[in-house]
C-alpha cells in the first residue's frame, strides 16, 4: 500500500508541471501586447520621420530594436521553458522549427536570458546617451550614473552566470 501512495504522490507531482502552461500562454499574450506597441511606435516614427531630428529617428529605431529583442526573449523563454518544464513541443518535422529548439537546457536558457537583458540594457543606455543635452544638469548626472551602474551590474551578472556554468560543467560527477 505505501508503494501505491508513493506512486500516486509522484504522479501528482509530475502532472503538476502543467500548472506552468498558463504562464507560457500569458507570455504569448505579452508578445501580442508588445506587437501592438511595436506597430504603434512604427506608425508614429513613420509619420513623423520628415519633421523629426536625426537623434529622434535614431531613438525611435532603437526603441523598435529594443522591442524586437524583448519579443525574441519572450519567445525564447516560452519555447525553452515549456520544453524544459512542461512537455516537448512535437513539431520536429516542421520546416520552420528553429534549430536551437529542444537543444537549450536550463543553463543555456539562463545565459540567453541574461545576454538578452544585457543587450536590452545596452540599447536603453545608448538611447539615454543620444538624448544627453549639451549641458547636463546636476540632477541628471545621478540618473546617468545609475543607468551605467545598472548596466554594469547586468554585465557582471552575465559574466558570473557564464563562469558558474563553466565551473559546473567541468565538475566531475560524484
Amino acid at each position: 500500500m505505501p508503494g501505491k501512495i508513493e506512486h500516486s504522490l509522484e504522479m501528482g507531482i509530475f502532472r503538476s508541471r502543467w500548472l506552468l502552461a498558463p504562464f507560457f500562454l500569458g507570455l504569448i499574450v505579452g508578445i501580442v501586447l508588445l506587437l501592438i506597441k511595436f506597430i504603434q511606435e512604427l506608425i508614429h516614427l513613420s509619420t513623423h520621420v520628415l519633421s523629426a531630428t536625426e537623434s529622434d529617428v535614431i531613438i525611435g529605431i532603437l526603441t523598435l530594436v529594443d522591442m524586437a529583442l524583448v519579443g525574441s526573449l519572450l519567445l525564447m523563454i516560452i519555447f525553452s521553458g515549456y520544453e524544459i518544464f512542461v512537455s516537448k513541443i512535437d513539431v520536429a518535422d516542421h520546416t520552420d522549427r528553429p534549430e536551437w529548439m529542444g537543444k537549450v537546457d536550463f543553463s543555456g536558457l539562463k545565459l540567453k536570458v541574461i545576454g538578452a537583458i544585457v543587450a536590452i540594457s545596452a540599447i536603453d543606455l545608448l538611447k539615454t546617451f543620444v538624448e544627453i543635452p549639451a549641458e547636463p544638469t546636476d540632477g541628471n548626472t545621478d540618473m546617468y550614473l545609475w543607468k551605467v551602474a545598472l548596466h554594469m551590474a547586468f554585465v557582471l551578472s552575465g559574466v558570473l552566470f557564464a563562469w558558474m556554468d563553466r565551473i559546473a560543467s567541468e565538475t566531475k560527477p560524484h
